[in-house]
């Protein structure tokens, strides 16, 4: 499936927040692909932590290689010093178990999780090691295409949202002004907020 950017949408955002008026203007938005698998995008979300995208690819791809198919039986099965050759570290061996234990003991099912609203996803997934609100609030972006996800945990989302509201400073407790204003096209102003921060666009 696509994370569609329609302009519909961006006519809606831009009624609720004005300030998206020129950002909306100036810079072209694509959708992205998310295939809905939370399993596989866990897994690579975890592999990535801390590394550029090209040594996480490598990483991943290396342990593709090494279990054939990436599945929480075969990532419990591999013995350690294969996967640390791989590239992984001892932490994230750690994580990427406790993933797969939680799969085959039935703890979580992660195709009925990527049914359910994203509240509940959060909370379940924010269970398992090395998963923090972050990486789940990424997962309900990229992995699922959830429209409405506006991290707090994201400096370049905070930092978006200062540079376009002029802002020397964003508490928690203004971040959710803004996140209630956007709500419900909060990916859809995420994905112009990090355009923002990379200097997509000058904010005059």
């Amino acid at each position: 499936m696509k994370f569609q950017v329609s302009a519909k949408d961006k006519k809606a955002l831009c009624r609720q927040a004005p300030e998206f008026r020129e950002v909306v203007r100036r810079i072209e938005l694509d959708g992205f692909e998310c295939n809905g698998d939370l399993f596989h995008a866990l897994v690579q979300s975890i592999i990535s932590q801390q590394l550029s995208i090209k040594a996480a690819d490598t990483i991943y791809n290396r342990v593709e290689q090494l279990l054939g198919t990436i599945t929480a039986e075969n990532l419990k099965s591999a013995a350690v010093e294969d996967l640390r050759a791989c590239g992984l570290s001892a932490r994230k061996i750690e994580y990427l178990r406790g993933i797969a234990d939680a799969v085959l003991s039935g703890r979580i099912d992660f195709a009925a999780l990527a049914r359910l609203p994203d509240e509940e996803i959060m909370k379940e997934l924010v269970k398992l090691k090395g998963v923090g609100e972050w990486t789940a609030e990424m997962l309900l972006i990229f992995a699922l295409g959830r429209p409405d996800v506006l991290s707090f945990k994201d400096l370049g989302i905070r930092r978006g949202i200062m540079l376009l509201n002029k802002l020397e400073k964003l508490t928690e407790e203004d971040f959710e002004v803004y996140r209630k204003r956007y709500s419900p096209y909060g990916t859809l102003a995420s994905l112009y907020l990090w355009r923002i921060k990379d200097g997509g666009l000058s904010v005059k």
